[in-house]
Formats: structure tokens, sequence, C-alpha cells
């Protein structure tokens, strides 16, 4: 049981000190810590600064309604998303840059300018329209990683839909219980997407969700892999048809600044999905500003951000906040090591990329193929380094910067949520001292702070659960139909302010060091200790590649730690491993947090997104049920550690 009032202990200490290159800090947008004390001084002066980036049809009369815990950002301001990521540039000399550059699985490529993008949207905007789409209508997308899901996307911002995308990887079920959410009409989806050299078949995913869900009312479908499948009378529609026959001009709808532009659900580790609101102006805002200033965004740049687009920072940092800036982004379609694990370094060299936004289990995935394949390409047209997703661990931060970054790029380590639609928490490459592992100081107009479970501060190097104290602007406005879900999740456990769920300490600099989920925190012998200063200790193995650290019920201690390692290629398992590495983890951060067990396996069980499912594995070593593992890469994965288990439960017997 947790103590009212608890902290999380601290564990681990970090020393090192990398201050931005006088290169990189000489020609960054902001170099002047004098940003922090203006957003501070006058956190709504700020964000109207940035919001006079933006185009409006209607300045606003407010710069935030706050009425806890919902907020209005830009009140009475009229915008519109598309017109900002798309027409302003073509009325400019980007008119013919290139807003997207775009890879496939098989290798073919696509370039689209910022005109051709814009007359792409402006066509398939007429599309939905002649289906019926009207400004507030929800419109499901269920599509692969290509150029026309983007196009997609901007065209409902510019007819005022709403859009709800739907990962490629979720199952029939989990579309079927969104589009009902939702209540949405129509689907846009594609024959077939590529992973890993197979086929993942999208329409017939799609054809069996809705088989008896009588309010989809059209499905658009585009010819992605050539692959023959059922059509629908009166109901299902070619692309490529479709577009043929729609007019090629459609003006963008002003929408109020508080009108939603989309939802994006979020799976809670109990009951129906999340539908997360978030509303056209304040979202804008924050994402355009964000990705400006986190990424140092420039004209030449070539970005790449790895995430999907059915994730929320495919949202914010594939689409709408690059988009916003008149940034080039690049897309790639297919998994991270196919045909092998050189690709995304391929790809790096081949196109020019500048700047790369990728997650920490990617980063630790490629530390254990071996530096040889980063080594076999020239990577030294990147400039900046960032990533996102999860902690990450000091080990992953040092090898990403050196073996990727050859030790010049700035790692911008950024937190946030899909909730927050924002980058929140995050280093300003031109201006922040890094530390391995520290996501380091709040954006600027941007308040958090840690406190206990009673809601108090808690001093520096203790840690507590991290909460936002005021308003952002791409905050979510609500869960989509269930406003008292909203507040009951996110306002009720620190009233007054945004309950983010995660764990994490501030050092004695201001610093941000994330914990891991509070969820996921271990109550060992008095001791609250988080997952991720445990990782981080294991994967500081010379030998050892990914960790993952779950708590199992103990009935003197109440929990004890269980981790699951896998190994670097070429390392070999074996009994005398496993005691190592509970020595070493004694050594790095105490005898309090040694491993009860360790467990040295081929895989962890990740969800298609590559985030390690942390509350599988925690169910499975506690006797529950495991719940939904719909979004797993790989279900073999928790047949091995059911077959640990076994193993463990035999060897105890």
């Amino acid at each position: 049981m947790v103590v009212p009032g608890a902290t999380i202990d601290n564990l681990l200490r970090e020393n090192e000190r990398h201050p931005p290159p006088e290169w990189f800090r000489r020609h960054a947008s902001w170099r002047d810590d004098r940003v922090y004390v203006a957003a501070a001084e006058d956190p709504d002066a700020f964000w109207a600064k940035q919001a006079e980036r933006l185009h409006w049809f209607r300045r606003w009369d407010r710069v935030l309604d706050w009425d806890p815990p919902f907020a209005r950002w830009f009140v009475g301001g009229k915008i519109n998303a598309s017109y900002n990521c798309l027409d302003r540039h073509v009325r400019s000399n980007r008119r013919h840059k290139a807003a997207l550059v775009w890879e496939g699985e098989p290798g073919e490529t696509q370039t689209l300018t910022y005109d051709r993008l814009w007359r792409e949207v402006m066509r398939f905007a007429n599309v939905l329209k002649a289906l019926g789409v009207k400004p507030g209508d929800r419109v499901t997308m269920y599509m692969p990683m290509i150029p026309e899901l983007p196009i997609a996307i901007l065209a409902c911002a510019r007819i005022g839909a709403i859009h709800s995308v739907i990962f490629g990887g979720f199952s029939a079920k989990s579309i079927r219980d969104r589009v009902e959410d939702a209540d949405s009409a129509v689907i846009v989806t594609a024959d077939a997407g590529y992973r890993r050299g197979n086929l993942v078949p999208l329409k017939r995913t799609v054809d069996e969700a809705i088989a008896d869900v009588p309010i989809v009312k059209h499905v658009v479908v585009y010819r992605r892999a050539n692959v023959d499948v059922p059509m629908h009378a009166a109901r299902d529609v070619w692309w490529h048809e479709a577009m043929a026959m729609a007019d090629a001009w459609c003006d963008p709808e002003p929408m109020d600044a508080t009108d939603p532009l989309f939802i994006l659900y979020t799976s809670g580790t109990t009951g129906k999905p999340k539908g997360v609101v978030h509303g056209t102006g304040g979202y804008l805002v924050g994402v355009a500003t964000t990705a400006k200033h986190v990424f140092d965004l420039r004209d030449e740049d070539l970005f790449w951000c790895t995430a999907d687009i059915g994730w929320v920072t495919g949202h914010s940092y594939v689409v709408y906040g690059p988009l916003a800036n008149g940034a080039t982004v690049f897309m790639y379609e297919g998994a991270p090591d196919h045909p092998q694990p050189d690709r995304w370094w391929s790809i790096i060299e081949r196109h020019g990329i500048t700047i790369l936004y990728t997650a920490p289990t990617a980063i630790r995935a490629f530390m254990r193929a071996g530096d040889e394949w980063p080594a076999k390409h020239d990577l030294a047209s990147l400039r900046l380094l960032g990533t996102v997703g999860e902690p990450i661990n000091p080990e992953a931060w040092r090898w990403y910067h050196r073996a990727i970054g050859g030790g010049r790029c700035p790692v911008v380590d950024t937190w946030w949520q899909t909730e927050t639609g924002m980058i929140l928490i995050t280093p300003l490459p031109g201006l922040t001292t890094l530390k391995p592992g520290s996501a380091t100081r709040p954006f600027p107009g941007v308040s958090a702070a840690i406190v206990d479970d009673a809601g108090n501060p808690v001093p520096p190097n203790k840690g507590g659960s991290l909460v936002i104290t005021r308003p952002w602007p791409a905050m979510l406005q609500t869960l989509y139909g269930d406003p008292e879900r909203y507040t009951q999740v996110y306002w009720s456990r620190v009233p007054g302010r945004y309950f983010t769920g995660d764990g994490a300490r501030v050092d004695e600099d201001g610093y941000f060091w994330l914990m891991g989920r509070i969820d996921d925190v271990i109550n060992c012998a008095g001791h609250r200790i988080g997952t991720m200063e445990l990782e981080s200790a294991l994967v500081s193995h010379p030998k050892v590649a990914e960790a993952a650290v779950v708590g199992r019920p103990h009935e003197v201690k109440g929990q004890v730690c269980v981790a699951y390692v896998v190994l670097k290629r070429g390392e070999e398992a074996s009994e005398f491993l496993e005691a190592n590495l509970k020595d070493h983890v004694r050594r790095e951060i105490g005898a309090i947090a040694t491993p009860e067990d360790v467990y040295i396996c081929d895989r962890l069980p990740k969800t298609r997104s590559g985030k390690i499912m942390r509350r599988v594995m925690r169910a499975l070593v506690s006797g529950q049920d495991i719940g939904d593992t719909t979004t797993l890469e790989d279900p073999g994965a928790v047949e091995e550690v059911r077959r640990w288990l076994a193993t463990v439960e035999g060897r105890d017997a």
C-alpha cells in the first residue's frame, strides 16, 4: 500500500554535462534564457506572441478562458489548420519547396511540393464533401504511412471535419470500438500496406470491423499495394476514381479556435478507449511553436519524425507542427530494420536527413544490432537528434549521441503525452546544457511541478508525481462524449492541476528526470522505486541491450523487482551472467533495488509503436489477466514470459 504523502526514492545519479556546441548555438532560434523569464512573467502574452506567427481569419478576443478543468484558448479567433499548413506557404516563396518526401518500404520514393500537396488536399476535401461530410462530422482513417494519410487529415481540417486516425496495426475490434464511439460515417483506408516485406490487409480488417455497423455509410479505399479487395456497392469508393471526379478548388472553412480539430483514442489499462479531443487554435499554436524551437527548424532542414501518424507524435510532429512552419518532412512507410538493421541509416545518408526524432526503444534495438550498421553510412547531414515516447536511459542517450550524432549533435529528450498535444518538457538545443537521461526544463510558457500523494511539493531529488500547474495551448479539451471521465482521470488526483500519471524528480539545477509511470512504481520494503532507474542500471551493463523491470507481489516485502533483459548480439545467457547483473544493479544504485529474479530473453512484449508493455508483464508475474493485447507487435513475446514463469514455479516447487 502506498503511504499518503510518500515520495519515490531517487537512486540514480548522472553527472555528465553537454553544453550546446558553439556552431549550433550561434544560429539557434532561441539562445537566451530571457525567453523563460518573459514567458513566466506573462504566459498569456507569451502565447499570444507565438500565435501571431499563424494566419487568423479573425484575431482572438481573449487568449485564455480557464474554468477548471476546462480551458478555451484564443476565444473568438477564427483559424483554419489546413490554411496554415498549406495556403500561406503556397502564397510565398515556399510554393515549390518540398513539403513531403516519402519512401515506401519496397523502396519507391515520392516528393510532394507545397503546391502539389495543397492541390491534392483541396481535391480530397471535395471528395469528402461529395460523401456528405460537413463541419463537425467525424472521419475515421486507417491507413499506412503514405502521403495520402496527411492529405486526408489536412482535407478534414480544411472543411472543418474532425479526423480520428487509427494506427494501422490495430485489430478489427479496436476499429469498431473507435468508429462507434465517434459515430463516424466515413472511413478512409487502403487495400493494404507493407510491413517487414509482408502485406498488412487494411481493407479486409475494416470490412471485418464494420460488418454490422450501420453508421458507416462510405469507405474510401486507396490502392496502395494493388491487391484485390472486395468493394461493396453503394458504400465503398476507390480513392483514385473519386479524386478524378472531384473539383480542384476548395475554400478553407474559417473555424472557431475552440472548435475540435481531431479525436485521438488512447487505451487505458481498463475500460473503453479514451477519445482525447484537441482543439484547433490552441493546438496549432502549441505544436507550431514547439516544432520551431525544440527542433530549431530551418528552411533547409529535412525533418524526420519516425512516429506513425496513428500516434499523437505523428499528428503533432509529422503533420501539423512542421508543415505549419513550412518545413520539409520525411515519411517512411515500413519497419526500421527491414530488410537489414541499417535501413534508417541508409535513408539518412541517401536523403540527407538533418533532424531525427525517434523513440528510445528504437535506439536500444539499434544498440543491440551493433555499431557496425550505422558505421557503414555517412550520417554527417544530421545536425540535431531527438527522443520521444518514454524516458531514455543515459547509456542509450550516450550511444545515440556518439554512434548516430557523431558526438556533435545536440539531443533533445522530450516529454509529453497524447493528452498534452505538444512537447512540454524539453531542452532548447541552442541554450540548454544537456544531461544524459534528463528532459531538462519545461518549455517556456509551461509550468510543471513534482508533488507527493497529498499534492504537496517535494524537495529536490525526491521523486513524486509530475503535474502541470497551469493550462497550455495544445492541451486536450475533454474526452469525447465523456467530460466526467475527463475530470476524474486528469484533474481529481491533485485538484486544479493536471495529473500526468508519470513519476519524476527535479534535481538541484531544476532539471526534470522522468522515472516511469506511477503505475509502474515498485513498493519494496517501504521504498518506492521507479522502474526507469533500475532499467537504466541494467542497460549500462556492457552485455545488455534492453531491459524491463516490473514488481511481483511478495509476502514480506510487499513487492520485489523482476527484471527481463535482452542481450546484445553475440552475448550468451548463463546463470553466472544473471548473478552478475544482480551485482551490477547493487553496485550502481544500491541493495534495495537488486532484482529478485533476472530473466534473460530474446524479446520483450512491445506494441507495434515500440513501447514495452510493462502492464502485460506485470499482470503475468502477478497472476492477473493480461487484458487487451491487440497492439502487440509479437504475441510470442508474451508466451516466452509465460514459459519462464512456469520454469521458475517448477524450480521453486
